[in-house]
């Protein structure tokens, strides 16, 4: 069925690809929930809420993501670490909010250790690094 969001064919090689992945990022990318759309640890819907560290000297970043309070209770930090690449597609003037939310994300296995390529409703964003980790952290949701 075209125009249907799945993360089928990406889970599909994921177990290959697992091996070839940087301990960090295997843990992010085999999680269960992460790509189980009803799951609350589940990337998809979540926005961007901070990029720091971009073309910093040593070389580490950090992606803030924040909840929404009708699927998330947490909110997720990904940090970086070793970046050689990073690449944001419609990101203009640092307006990462205007991004809009995650549809999909995938990790694989680079040369450099490997990549998260994020794909958001108006852009993208593209890390190349040597590995990286990812924290789910309580939210402010009212209660």
């Amino acid at each position: 069925m075209s125009g249907v969001l799945s993360p089928a064919r990406y889970l599909e090689h994921l177990p290959s690809l697992a091996d070839h992945l940087p301990a960090g990022a295997r843990g992010f990318a085999t999680a269960p929930e992460h790509y189980d759309f009803s799951s609350q640890r589940c990337v998809k819907d979540l926005e961007i809420q901070h990029v720091r560290g971009v073309g910093a000297a040593d070389r580490q970043m950090e992606i803030q993501f924040r909840h929404n309070c009708w699927k998330h209770d947490e909110d997720l930090v990904v940090r970086y670490t070793g970046v050689s690449s990073f690449d944001a597609a419609s990101a203009g003037d640092g307006d990462w909010a205007a991004l809009g939310t995650v549809i999909l994300d995938e990790v694989l296995p680079h040369r450099n250790g490997c990549s998260h390529e994020i794909a958001l409703w108006n852009g993208s964003l593209a890390v190349v690094c040597r590995d990286l980790v990812a924290t789910w952290t309580e939210a402010d949701c009212p209660g």
